[in-house]
């Protein structure tokens, strides 16, 4: 098989037996084996080997189910980055830097939470909590508000 053959059908398998595994049949197998071992334990004196036989074989399958989750993980992952990148990218009043953002170092999204922090406080003074505006938006939006807040506070004097 070639690379792209061998990626193509360990994708599918991992996508298979994510499904599967996250049945309720999947889970009920999996506590009737436990409940059989429980049960045997007394027919084998609770041996040693009784023992390891589920200890390997628990240690088998999670060790291989580590991998075929994270496949599964990273493949919904990046289809809902790809979603949201796609809504963020159609809408003419968001900004485009969230593109990608998922590429950031962590510093870099700390700094850019404390920034949309603001973004919250300024809607908070607006009383508009269905108002969504990008960063920049936001800022011009806020910077006239206070403008024309300043303007009627001279209006109001000046009668």
């Amino acid at each position: 098989m070639n690379k792209k053959g061998f990626v193509a059908v360990f994708e599918h398998f991992a996508t298979a037996v994510t499904k599967a595994t996250g049945s309720s049949t999947a889970f009920l197998l999996a506590f009737l084996t436990i409940v059989v071992w429980l049960i045997t334990g007394p027919l084998f004196d609770y041996s040693d080997t009784w023992q390891l036989v589920i200890n390997t074989g628990t240690t088998i399958i999670t060790f291989l189910m580590v991998f075929l989750i994270q496949k599964s993980q990273n493949k919904d992952s990046m289809a809902i980055q790809l979603k949201l990148n796609e809504l963020i990218a159609s809408h003419h009043k968001a900004s485009n830097r969230l593109l990608n953002i998922e590429d950031l170092s962590e510093d870099e999204l700390v700094t850019l939470h404390r920034f949309y922090g603001v973004l919250v406080e300024k809607a908070k003074k607006e009383n508009k909590v269905t108002e969504s505006h990008s960063v920049e938006e936001a800022e011009e939006l806020h910077q006239e508000k206070m403008q024309n807040q300043g303007k009627d506070k001279t209006r109001k004097k000046n009668t």
